[in-house]
């Protein structure tokens, strides 16, 4: 017996012994190959880019997984308990290894050949997330075990811990556990109650078998089983288990939760940076910060769309967009379910039709009515000009099964019927100080059509364009006062192909007319006539100071009536100058850049207006360029800490650390066509926009041949915006409706708000500028005595010596005013 019990002992030692050489052989085979687990500390996870405005609302994100990473002490206590009951109780003792579990795997491989349990432990499992496969064998869970020990002598438990919760896999494209809190329940991971921790901390083991939206009843079993776990470690007490474990299953999806509706701008972020960072862009966690006020963009967005609406039912009704004989509850869900919403344009199925009234289905189940007052505005669409008979009952619009759009009504409780238009436009906002963003909608709705027709449609501006025809003849010597004949004239023009025998609007000459009234009349013969005396090459390098292309400006006459090829927002770019009293602007609408740190990568120094400045170098080292980022250190330190990029001192010291915009028009004649512009609105084509009842605004109407584009621009000293409206073939809007019928409105209710907070001041006269009485037909100095006299500014050099001629009195010497033809 003896014996036998010697030769057991020797045959055991001998097996320690083998064991011991064959896992010491293999530390020394395969410790070599592992990685090396410091690269734990900087790592970098793919965390998706994130647009958001100035203000810090979110616009966009862009990214196949959803990740927001946290910090260890932004994890909640109650969830960490959750997390070890279900995962690895004993995680903040061990030294990475949980010995029991290891030898229940191995007694599962020795005796089945697989290993069913893994035995890991947290610190494990981010070994095998952060280096390793999924591979069931030996040699990985090796490679695990002694990744493991050397994690845990490299890293805290709460470094471990926190690489673990922002790297796992939960479920929905959501990687980490704020992401889950937020795709799950719509909140942040420290807003959540304890049934829903108990619910996160059960997705890491099977997210698909255990997912509370796919699997709910398995879901709430594992939720409920670690819930016991938490009670039986003592991590929550009677009264919160019970309570927990009786809550109901609340999750349910919630997309990406988007603050601030822009996404055009979200889109030439996109494709501006993709141009730089590639493919990378969407998995390093960059933060971009627009230069959108959120309120502007708003206003603009609900601005556009009502003023597209307004037209399309002023020209008529196109019938249902779909119909569906199935009106059955089950019947209804399923047509909903391949019906698009466009904005606030909901889609409904009449399901009702009565005398002057219609009952309609939404999508939401909920049965609405559309009384008469809201639909019998819905004639026959026929045409740009011409509409059907006007309904006298309900069934003359609408039959049971037309699927129709409606949006809320004026009055509560009321529904509206509407249609998608076929017309489209554009809105842009800038900061004339600078050139930053403040809104930009490039269409009707970017889901209906993602074409931005605010920086890629070309279209002619019409009158809009003639403000920069006047001012560079203020800047070559005409007064607001000059007198220029608007009488007929043919023009033989080899670049236009044939006689020109262009006319104003109404058919009628004026004979001679003063040029302030020829700009806010939008007089077309005074406009040739004024480019036909300053020259053609004299404008053209005259609008390329304000940013305009010089390959799509017409070398010929026809420039004087906005012939020339332009984008809104090179438009509204243009006008900057104009508003902003002759600086030179360029538009931008990415401020800044961070890091998944949380750092500076790039920070915008626009060319700013500030007038008697000097530049001063910053200081900071953050690139003004994106191109300047380098690559590989986008998820690094990119200032010292605390450092903040130098702002512009626009007052006191005059000195500037952000480049000084160039001066591109003399004071006086910048101020003097501003002055000129106000007198658009004041009495001429822009009239309506006095409902905003301020005395700072100034703007123009543009309306092209045959209606095919109407635009408004307009502006103070803080905010230039332009509205576009058109076809995207070009076809006639309606022969009544201009600039100041389809743009302006829309330009108005976006003004309303862009300038609510924007003082009525007056801009700054500069120095050098007179006012004198003028008689209004000639231009003339006024008569002594003289009634119908008006007051009108100059140049200091410029003012008229010439008296006008009074009753009785006889004609004087020739005027330096007179017609200058």
């Amino acid at each position: 017996m003896k014996i036998i019990l010697k030769i057991g002992l020797t045959l055991s030692l001998v097996g320690m012994v083998l064991g011991l050489a064959v896992l010491g052989g293999a530390y020394y085979h395969y410790a070599p190959k592992l990685p090396d687990v410091q690269t734990l500390k900087d790592v970098k996870l793919q965390t998706p880019l994130r647009i958001y405005s100035a203000d810090e609302k979110l616009i966009a994100e862009f990214g196949e997984k959803r990740r927001t990473p946290i910090s260890f002490d932004q994890v909640p206590q109650t969830f960490i308990n959750a997390l070890l009951a279900a995962e690895d109780r004993n995680f903040f003792n061990h030294f990475g290894i949980d010995v029991k579990g290891l030898a229940r795997a191995a007694y599962q491989l020795a005796s089945s050949g697989k290993i069913k349990s893994g035995g890991s432990t947290i610190t494990m499992q981010v070994a095998k997330n952060y280096f390793l496969t999924r591979e069931r064998s030996f040699v990985r869970k090796f490679n695990e075990i002694l990744l493991s020990l050397r994690i845990e002598q490299e890293l805290s438990k709460e470094q471990i811990f926190e690489l673990y919760i922002n790297k796992i896999y939960l479920g929905h494209r959501s990687y980490g556990i704020q992401a889950a809190a937020n795709i799950y329940y719509g909140k942040n991971i420290d807003e959540l109650s304890v049934a829903q921790y108990a619910m996160i901390a059960g997705l890491p083991k099977a997210p698909s078998a255990y997912n509370p939206i796919t699997n709910p009843t398995r879901a709430l079993e594992r939720r409920n089983w670690i819930l016991k776990r938490m009670h039986s470690l003592s991590f929550i007490d009677d009264q919160a288990y019970e309570e927990a474990v009786s809550a109901p299953v609340t999750a349910e999806y919630h997309g990406t939760q988007i603050e601030l509706y822009a996404p055009y701008v979200a889109e030439m972020v996109r494709n501006r940076l993709y141009e730089h960072f590639q493919d990378a862009l969407y998995t390093d966690g960059l933060k971009v910060y627009t230069t959108l006020d959120s309120s502007m963009q708003v206003a603009a967005n609900k601005a556009l769309e009502k003023g597209l609406l307004a037209y399309t039912e002023r020209h008529g009704y196109f019938g249902p967009e779909a119909t569906t004989e199935d009106l059955t509850d089950d019947g209804l869900k399923a047509f909903f379910k391949k019906q698009t919403v466009y904005g606030s344009l909901l889609p409904a199925v009449i399901t009702e039709v009565s005398e002057q009234s219609a009952t309609a289905r939404l999508r939401s189940g909920e049965d609405i009515t559309l009384d008469w007052d809201n639909i019998s505005w819905a004639k026959a669409y026929k045409g740009p000009n011409r509409m059907g008979a006007a309904p006298k009952q309900a069934a003359d619009i609408l039959t049971v099964g037309d699927m129709v759009r409606v949006v809320p009504g004026e009055e509560e409780n009321t529904w509206h019927l509407t249609q998608v238009p076929h017309v489209q436009g554009a809105l842009v906002a800038l900061s004339p100080k600078d050139g930053a963003l403040n809104a930009l909608v490039g269409g009707f709705n970017f889901v209906h059509n993602k074409f931005n027709r605010a920086t890629q449609a070309l279209r002619q501006p019409g009158s809009n364009f003639k403000p920069f025809i006047y001012a560079s003849a203020l800047e070559q010597g005409f007064t607001p006062a000059t007198t220029i004949n608007d009488a007929p004239v043919v023009l033989n023009d080899n670049d236009l192909e044939a006689s020109w025998r262009p006319e104003n609007y109404s058919k009628k000459f004026y004979g001679p007319t003063r040029l302030r009234e020829a700009l806010y009349r939008s007089r077309n013969l005074v406009s040739i006539r004024i480019l036909r005396s300053i020259g053609i090459d004299t404008a053209t390098d005259y609008l390329t100071g304000f940013g305009f292309d010089k390959t799509r400006i017409p070398q010929n006459l026809s420039l004087s009536l906005g012939s020339a090829d332009v984008t809104p927002l090179e438009l509204v770019t243009g006008y900057a100058g104009l508003a902003n009293q002759g600086y030179k602007v360029a538009p931008y609408f990415i401020n800044r850049m961070e890091n998944a740190a949380g750092k500076t990568l790039y920070q915008a120094q626009p060319a700013t207006v500030c007038p008697g400045c000097e530049y001063s170098e910053p200081s900071t080292s953050i690139p003004s360029n994106i191109e300047a980022i380098d690559l590989t250190t986008v998820q690094e330190a990119a200032t010292a800490s605390g450092e903040d990029t130098d702002k512009l001192q626009l007052s006191g010291s005059k000195i500037s650390q952000l480049p000084i915009a160039a001066q591109i028009m003399e004071p006086q004649a910048a101020y003097m066509i501003y002055d000129i512009m106000q007198d658009v609105i004041t009495h001429g084509t822009g009239r309506r926009a006095l409902s905003l009842k301020r005395s700072d605004i100034a703007g123009k109407t543009g309306t092209t041949n045959d209606q095919k584009d109407a635009w408004f621009s307009g502006f103070n000293k803080d905010v230039v915006a332009t509205a576009w409206v058109g076809f995207d073939q070009p076809s006639t809007l309606g022969r009544r409706e201009f600039g100041g019928s389809a743009a302006l409105p829309i330009w108005i209710d976006f003004m309303e708000v862009a300038l609510a907070d924007s003082p009525d001041e007056a801009v700054n006269k500069p120095d050098g500028i007179i006012s004198r009485r003028i008689d209004p037909e000639t231009g003339l100095l006024a008569y002594p005595g003289q009634e119908n006299a008006v007051f009108e500014i100059f140049p200091a050099d410029k003012v008229p010596t010439e008296v006008a001629t009074g009753p009785g009195q006889a004609a004087g010497g020739e005027s330096q005013t007179d017609d200058i033809f």
